[in-house]
C-alpha cells in the first residue's frame, strides 16, 4: 500500500519534502547574493555554492544529506507530474510543453541531488562545470550549434513563463489557502520570487544563445554569472539586491508550497502503469 496515515500517500509526502528542500536551497542562494549586494562579504553564487555554505555550518553534512534526499524527491515528483499528468495539464500544446519542462526539471534536480549527496558524503562536487560541459558536449554533435541555440531559446521561453505567472498573479492557484491569505502574503511572495527567477532565466538563456552564436562553450554561464552580470550594470548593487531578494522569496514560496500546495498524487501502482505505458510507446 502506498497510502500513509493522515490521508497522504507516499508520493505526496515525497513531493512536499521536495518543495521544502528546493525552498531551502533558494533561500540560501538568495541570502548569499543579498549579502554580496550589501557588501557584507561572500559572493553571489548558484545552488551548488548554497550547498557548500550549508555544509560549512553546524551539522552541515547531515543537513546537506537531507537536502539531497528532498531534491531527489522533488525530481521524482516532477517525473510523476510529467508521466501521469498529475496536475491535469492535458495533452494540448501548452500542457505537453509544461510536462516536457517537468521532465527537464526532473533531470536537473536529480543531478543536483546527486551533487548534494556526494558533498554530504565528503566526496566533493564531481562532474566539473555542468553548464560548460553540457554545452561543449552539444556543440560537438551534428547540428550542435542549433541544438544549443534551441536550448537557450527554451530557457528564455521559461523565463517569460515565470514572468508571465508573476504578472498574472496566478502563482497561488494550486495553494490550499483562502483568498485573504493569498492576497496578503502568499501571492506577493510568490510573484516576487517568480519575477526574479524569470529574469535570471532570460539572462542564462541569453548566455546559451551567445554560446551557440560564437560556438564557444565558455560563453554558457549559470546563475552565479547572471548575478555577476547584474552587479556590473549601472546601479548594479541595487539590481543584484532586488534579484537576490527575489530568489530568497522564491525559496520562501517553496516552503509555502511544501505546506499548502494542492497535490493530487497518484497511487504508486498507477505511476507504475503509466511509466510502463510510456516505455512501451517508445519501443
Amino acid at each position: 500500500m502506498s497510502t500513509l496515515p493522515g490521508g497522504r500517500n507516499t508520493i505526496e509526502r515525497v513531493a512536499r519534502l521536495g518543495y521544502g528542500a528546493r525552498g531551502v536551497v533558494y533561500l540560501v542562494v538568495g541570502g548569499l547574493a543579498l549579502l554580496a549586494a550589501l557588501g557584507h562579504g561572500g559572493r553571489a553564487g548558484d545552488s551548488k555554492d548554497a550547498l557548500r555554505t550549508v555544509l560549512a555550518g553546524p551539522f552541515g553534512a547531515a543537513l546537506v544529506g537531507l537536502i539531497a534526499l528532498g531534491l531527489a524527491g522533488f525530481a521524482l515528483w516532477r517525473l510523476v507530474e510529467a508521466v501521469t499528468d498529475a496536475d491535469r495539464r492535458g495533452t494540448g500544446i501548452k500542457g505537453l510543453a509544461v510536462r516536457g519542462a517537468h521532465l527537464v526539471s526532473a533531470a536537473l534536480y536529480f543531478g543536483l541531488a546527486a551533487s548534494a549527496a556526494s558533498l554530504s558524503l565528503g566526496l566533493g562536487l564531481s562532474g566539473g562545470d555542468g553548464m560548460h560541459d553540457g554545452t561543449a558536449w552539444l556543440l560537438a554533435k551534428p547540428f550542435g550549434r542549433w541544438l544549443v541555440a534551441l536550448v537557450g531559446l527554451a530557457v528564455v521561453g521559461g523565463g517569460f513563463g515565470f514572468l508571465g505567472k508573476a504578472w498574472r498573479g496566478d502563482v497561488t492557484d494550486r495553494l490550499a489557502l483562502d483568498a485573504q491569505a493569498r492576497a496578503r502574503w502568499a501571492g506577493p511572495i510568490g510573484r516576487f520570487g517568480y519575477a526574479a527567477r524569470g529574469l535570471a532565466f532570460l539572462i542564462i538563456g541569453g548566455f546559451l544563445v551567445a554560446a551557440a552564436w560564437h560556438q564557444r562553450s565558455s560563453d554558457a554561464k549559470g546563475l552565479g554569472e547572471a548575478f555577476a552580470l547584474l552587479r556590473a550594470q549601472p546601479y548594479g548593487s541595487i539590481l543584484l539586491g532586488l534579484v537576490a531578494a527575489g530568489h530568497a522569496a522564491f525559496g520562501a514560496f517553496g516552503l509555502i508550497q511544501a505546506r499548502y500546495r494542492h497535490i493530487e498524487a497518484p497511487d504508486i501502482d498507477r505511476v507504475d502503469d503509466a511509466a510502463g505505458a510510456a516505455a512501451r510507446a517508445l519501443t
